[in-house]
């Protein structure tokens, strides 16, 4: 995990007194949001000396150290039925690559594991899912072009079921949070699918883009007020030098970061590790 994002704070006021309204810039800029950069200048703030680079560094690792969950709980089966995973996200986040890294850790540690191809907006994606399905050698419920999301879901959870596969992971289809329509879908799919489990789906992970800064705390908004998210996927965390977007969906919905994408191969995926991400900061 490449990060860095805190690198350029002590270049700025290594050897020379913090200027508040430089370092307010500078946090936010860094996309930990407003609420937890306020939060750190307040406690700088609160001492009663000269504030220093090492200071800032100190109490902000302190700070999102003491927000973060220590580390979230294992993805484990269910008893006697399907796990459902939905996987949601704005179009562009590689939620697709996503899916197919989830499943590939899940295979991994010897878990039967089937696809659903929710999307069906792109004739690509469902093309897409099925060559990643026989790439990892993991069953994928095909669906047509403009089939209807909810009934794949349905369909891959009856599936799921008669062949006692331990997670069905269901990929929907990238929408902008934007646009009302697509969005209310998603809650068909819920919907369909608790049909055959109250509980279900069990986890709804939401992928975004590290890159894409502040914009992505707004599409968690979006997307958690409509289905509530249980975990957030954060992409290109290779090629960011911020990933502080992090700490302000924490820190505002309560939404723990579960996994984290470095790269393009499907073993570039990983759970959230809060030390390893604080220890990078600098």
């Amino acid at each position: 995990m490449a990060l860095s994002f805190l690198k350029g704070i002590v270049e700025k006021f290594t050897g020379k007194p913090v200027d508040w309204d430089e370092l307010e810039e500078s946090l936010i800029r860094a996309d930990l949001g407003v609420p937890m950069t306020l939060s750190i200048l307040d406690e700088l703030q609160s001492r009663d000396k000269q504030i220093t680079a090492n200071d800032v560094i100190e109490v902000t690792r302190e700070q999102i150290r003491q927000l973060l969950p220590a580390g979230a709980p294992p993805l484990r089966p269910l008893p006697a039925k399907p796990k459902v995973i939905m996987i949601v996200g704005v179009n562009g986040t590689g939620k697709t690559t996503s899916t197919a890294k989830l499943a590939h850790r899940l295979a991994g540690r010897r878990h039967s594991v089937l696809l659903a191809g929710a999307d069906t907006f792109r004739a690509a994606a469902i093309e897409q899912l099925t060559a990643w399905g026989d790439r990892l050698n993991v069953g994928v419920v095909e669906s047509k072009f403009q089939a209807d999301p909810a009934a794949v879901c349905y369909e891959g959870y009856q599936q799921a079921m008669k062949n006692h596969i331990e997670f069905l992971i269901c990929d929907t289809a990238g929408r902008l949070h934007t646009k009302n329509n697509l969005m209310q879908e998603l809650g068909k799919i819920h919907r369909t699918v608790a049909k055959h489990d109250e509980k279900a789906p069990h986890e709804i992970f939401l992928v975004v883009d590290a890159t894409t800064g502040t914009n992505a705390l707004v599409q968690a908004k979006e997307f958690h007020q409509l289905t509530p998210l249980t975990g957030v996927i954060v992409t290109k965390m290779d090629g960011s030098g911020k990933g502080g977007v992090i700490v302000a969906i924490q820190k505002e919905l309560g939404i723990p970061t579960r996994f984290i994408g470095t790269g393009e191969q499907p073993d570039d995926f990983a759970p959230f590790d809060p030390e390893a991400y604080v220890e990078s900061m600098v």
